[in-house]
C-alpha cells in the first residue's frame, strides 16, 4: 500500500473489506485518527483528537485526555487511624 508524503496528520481513512490491509493502515498512517470503512468527519468530541505533524496543536482537546492540559494532578493519602503507620517494607513487629 503506498503512502501519500504529507505534512499534515490530521485524520486518515481506508475503505477495505480486507482486514490485514486495514490492520496495515491503522500501523502505518501518521494521523491523529484512523477510519476504517467511514469517512473522517470530526464528530467524535469524546475522543482525544489533534492530529500529528503540522495538524492541531500539539494537545488532544477532547474527551478525557483534554483534561491532562488544564490539570496538575496530586496524589493524597489520609489515615483517620490515629496510629503511627509502619512502612510497608517494615515486616518486622
Amino acid at each position: 500500500m503506498a503512502l501519500t508524503q504529507t505534512r499534515f496528520g490530521l485524520s486518515a481513512s481506508i475503505f477495505t473489506r480486507d482486514v490485514n490491509r486495514a490492520f496495515r493502515a491503522m500501523r502505518d498512517f501518521e494521523a491523529g485518527i484512523v477510519y476504517v470503512n467511514a469517512g473522517t468527519i470530526g464528530a467524535e468530541t469524546h475522543l482525544p483528537f489533534g492530529g500529528i505533524k503540522e495538524s492541531g496543536n500539539g494537545h488532544r482537546e477532547a474527551g478525557h485526555a483534554a483534561l491532562d492540559t488544564f490539570t496538575e494532578w496530586k496524589s493524597i493519602y489520609v489515615d483517620f487511624s490515629g496510629r503511627l503507620q509502619r512502612a510497608q517494607i517494615d515486616n518486622q513487629g
